[in-house]
């Protein structure tokens, strides 16, 4: 039996909201090992994801949140692999404008464990980007996926509906900046960083937010 390990693809399509829409890449992870997996965030492309899985089995799609740039490919993929779609309650409103039709298989809920491969992924409710934004945390891997709540150089986005910025940054000052500094934060789009090397910036988000 191999050791867990995270793989990473990065998909292309169109975020929409607000009456808006905008090209994005989006980061979609794969945590698993030879026989099974999770994949966090079906972004764009049900067939690049489905490839990069093989013969493994899928034990479930996590949503971090629901834009629809993280769930586009989710019932696609759902419905090749049988695994179950995973969604905080929450972000159900959101959901739906993408899929009207097609709810969630399961719901996330803060504290909840997740396990693939060995190990553990605690399910951190993290709402400000979106209501239901949950981030994943794997301390086996050092690893903390934050879909769209923290990024290399700050908070996700709270310009549109459903955000808000002082709850994203209490969010991340309680929740992610309380895990260990060396853990690695592997976001939704750009490139990962670490819980040290954002901490000392929360003072700035803080003032800006007032």
């Amino acid at each position: 039996m191999t050791a867990a390990r995270i793989e990473h693809l990065v998909t292309s399509g169109t975020f929409s909201l607000d009456g808006g829409t905008w090209d994005v890449d989006n980061n979609v992870w794969i945590v698993g090992d030879d026989s099974e997996a999770v994949v966090i965030d079906a972004a764009h492309d049900a067939d690049a994801i489905a490839e990069a899985l093989g013969d493994r089995t899928l034990r479930a799609i996590v949503c971090t949140h629901a834009h629809n740039d993280h769930i586009d490919a989710a019932p696609a993929l759902a419905a090749r692999t049988g695994a179950p779609i995973l969604l905080h309650p929450d972000d159900l409103p959101l959901w739906k404008q993408t899929h009207p039709d097609r709810l969630p298989d399961g719901e996330l809920i803060d504290g909840q464990q997740l396990s693939v491969a060995g190990v553990e992924l605690t399910v951190l409710h993290t709402p400000g980007h979106a209501p239901g934004a949950v981030c994943l945390y794997a301390p086996e891997l050092d690893t903390v996926f934050t879909g769209d709540t923290l990024f290399q150089g700050g908070p996700g986005a709270t310009g549109r509906s459903f955000s808000h910025f002082p709850t994203i940054v209490e969010s991340i000052r309680t929740r992610l900046l309380a895990l260990p500094p060396e853990t690695t934060v592997r976001t939704g789009h750009g490139d990962s960083t670490t819980v040290g090397a954002e901490a000392p910036h929360l003072q700035e988000w803080i003032d800006r937010g007032h």
